[in-house]
């Protein structure tokens, strides 16, 4: 079984998510930019995660994506699963159709089918609240993002400036020059 791209930048993009899920929804682009991922790549990836129930988002200025469940409850194996990876390393797919010499399953497919299950057993043992607790320990620091805001609390002062005449007499005279 090898693990694509695929899988790995979903999980490492929920950890992103997860590791900022106290600070409101985070925009794609944000974590497209912080962990090198293209970010037409992740619109995919979380359009899977959403219809999967794993992330939810929010339109609009200030919008973007948080958890839709406690990262306490949502695993690894969730994570991969809702991306559509495979998570087989028989032959056959799992259709037990590999044909070994008498017509039958290949004489290792219980081999493979037993780490097929092993390697989900383990996935699945792990949380996103536990790959988050890592990176914590690890030391990561979360910067705090400001809050944009749409309007500025003190207006911006620009000086007029003003090249037309500023009366009837100033106009009259202006006429009169030329």
């Amino acid at each position: 079984m090898r693990l694509t791209t695929k899988g790995r930048f979903a999980v490492t993009a929920m950890v992103d998510l997860a590791l900022r899920e106290n600070s409101g929804p985070v925009a794609l682009a944000a974590i497209s930019q912080r962990q090198q991922i293209s970010l037409s790549y992740l619109e995919q990836l979380f359009g899977k995660l959403r219809r999967h129930e794993l992330v939810e988002s929010t339109r609009g200025p200030g919008g973007g994506y948080s958890l839709g469940r406690k990262s306490g409850e949502i695993t690894v194996a969730d994570i991969i699963v809702a991306v559509d990876e495979p998570i087989d390393a028989t032959g056959c797919g799992g259709k037990e159709n590999c044909m070994g010499d008498d017509g039958g399953r290949c004489i290792t497919h219980e081999l493979w089918a037993s780490l097929n299950a092993k390697m989900i057993e383990y996935l699945d043992s792990i949380t996103l609240r536990k790959l988050v607790e890592d990176q914590l320990a690890k030391g990561v620091t979360i910067e705090e993002t400001p809050i944009k805001r749409a309007i500025s609390s003190t207006p911006v002062v620009k000086p007029i400036r003003v090249t037309a005449p500023n009366s009837v007499f100033a106009l009259g005279n202006a006429f009169t020059k030329q």
